[in-house]
């Protein structure tokens, strides 16, 4: 476990790692978590080892993907460069693994099979005899925990490469913004901040941890909230297209004049997106050239890389995006981000919530003042007091997870706790019930007293595309009846599952829980 913070040269480690391997005749597959992280990094690796290396990442053809698959396959390239799938690039003389931002869900898939890029590195490394390098600036509990216990080897990069110091993080509470008058989503701190950095003709990064224009669309009147018809979650409202949007199964719609319940004209969006900031933004200082990354901008091929570059070029002031611009990126101009609503993930129904909201402002912190020019950061928050935002700002990964292992303990959740969570959809409410409570039974009945088994119970998001969805949840430390129970409910349901009457779905060591 690579434990280095942002700025300290993990990419370097790795770079020097890979041409040892090299230089015995071996093979390295570095693993990146996201693909917009790919071409900044897919840079660095062709600038060290030219043609050595091919990328194998989602945005790529069907043709693409091939060709790259090919050069491995003959033994033409000697790295691979990849988000997740690409653990099971087909070299035969493996030298080193690396997963860069180990901590990252995204190596999860949530589909079947539901493996973990993590897990089938380690089974792959032992195979072939080597070493897997676990990259992080804020390593999951999970890795810190075993390396904690020696079952990891633990490396620290405590510090910045050369005298770069970490940057200056300041806390606005939006709480005393609006009792000031400041009804903007804009604390006046950052306002403040960004002129600054524009009239000094620098860049920042603003980040938001979610996409479209509003969250959802209300009526003042009587308080009805537009739904999705097949799912049981709020339409999204997407400006672009005068749309709202489900955005688990795609459905869409005009934006509704008049309430649909009561007929008042009342209609007010709630919340805020992408977009809606970049408006505000632009009414605000019409001047400020503004790079948006969310899912909507990039869904076209190369648009990713075609946007970062223009931003590298200095083509604009301001970086707006999601999560797709919170880490890896390295701009020598940037001196200031802003994180717009720091507490949206700490209210979900995740017992993840804290920690991934930990990583994320801590990640996002890191693009500031990565080079000679010191960097600022502003957290805006209803919530200041939490720690993970206290924390973070502070920049103290020790005390979070000293804080976060004893909440994990106290719930008997992970690393303390293996998970297993066995989900049901079905049409029919009833039906689905029913045949969840049976599994709840048969599993209580097979498994060990020091299982704990909770539920059945409705998924946080009980219908999604017109599926009425139940979960149960098995927490275990050693349970050798477990996988033979899981297989022998997976043959009792085979013939539903077949002619898709049922879905059961049995994801051990869950990331997504909703």
């Amino acid at each position: 476990l690579l434990h280095g913070i942002t700025g300290s040269g993990k990419t370097e480690v790795y770079l020097q790692a890979i041409a040892n391997v090299l230089a015995r005749g071996e093979e390295a597959i570095v693993l990146v978590p996201e693909i917009s992280l790919t071409p900044m990094m897919v840079q660095r690796f062709k600038e060290r080892f030219g043609s050595k290396v091919a990328v194998l990442h989602s945005g790529l053809s069907g043709g693409e993907r091939y060709d790259e698959w090919r050069k491995i396959h003959r033994r033409e390239v000697s790295v691979a460069v990849g988000a997740r799938s690409a653990v099971f690039a087909p070299f035969t003389n493996l030298g080193l693994f690396i997963i860069d931002e180990e901590h990252e869900t995204s190596y999860k898939q949530e589909e079947n099979p539901r493996y973990h890029a993590r897990d089938v590195a380690i089974e792959r490394a032992q195979h072939h005899g080597c070493p897997v390098i676990l990259g992080s600036a804020t390593p999951s509990l999970e890795s810190r925990a075993r390396a904690q216990k020696d079952v990891y080897t633990y490396l620290a990069l405590p510090d910045r490469i050369g005298q770069y110091a970490y940057p200056e993080v300041a806390i606005a509470d939006m709480k005393e913004e609006l009792h000031a008058g400041n009804r903007s989503m804009f604390s006046r701190v950052l306002m403040e901040k960004l002129r600054e950095v524009v009239a000094r003709n620098e860049q920042a990064v603003l980040f938001l941890n979610r996409r479209g224009f509003s969250t959802f669309v209300m009526c003042r009147d009587c308080g009805y909230v537009l739904q999705c018809p097949h799912c049981d979650i709020s339409l999204t409202y997407h400006k672009r297209f005068e749309q709202m949007r489900c955005h688990y199964c795609g459905y869409q719609e005009r934006v509704p004049h008049e309430c649909p319940a009561c007929q008042a004209e009342h209609i007010r969006f709630f919340g805020t997106g992408t977009q809606k900031v970049e408006e505000e933004l632009t009414k605000w200082m019409p001047e400020l050239r503004i790079i948006r990354m969310d899912v909507d901008t990039t869904q076209r091929k190369g648009a990713h890389e075609r946007l970062l570059k223009s931003f590298e070029n200095e083509e604009a002031d301001v970086l707006l995006g999601t999560q797709m611009i919170a880490k890896g990126l390295d701009f020598k101009k940037v001196t200031l981000v802003g994180v717009l609503a720091a507490e949206t993930m700490l209210h979900l129904p995740d017992f993840r919530a804290a920690e991934k909201t930990f990583q994320l402002l801590t990640q996002v912190s890191g693009r500031a003042g990565r080079h000679d020019l010191p960097g600022e950061v502003i957290i805006q928050t209803y919530t200041p007091e939490h720690y993970s935002i206290e924390l973070s700002a502070l920049n103290d990964y020790e005390a979070f997870y000293q804080k976060e292992m004893a909440f994990r303990k106290r719930g008997q959740y992970p690393p303390f706790y293996y998970l297993a969570l066995v989900s049901v959809a079905h049409e029919e409410q009833m039906t689905c019930l029913e045949e969840v409570e049976k599994m709840a039974r048969y599993l209580r009945k097979s498994l060990s007293d020091q299982a704990v088994i909770l539920g059945p119970v409705a998924s946080p998001i009980p219908r999604i595309k017109d599926r009425f969805r139940y979960q149960c949840m098995i927490k275990y430390k050693n349970e050798p009846a477990l996988l033979p129970a899981m297989r022998k409910l997976i043959e009792q349901y085979a013939e539903q599952i077949q002619k898709k009457e049922m879905q059961v779905a049995i994801d051990m060591q869950p990331y997504a829980m909703l």
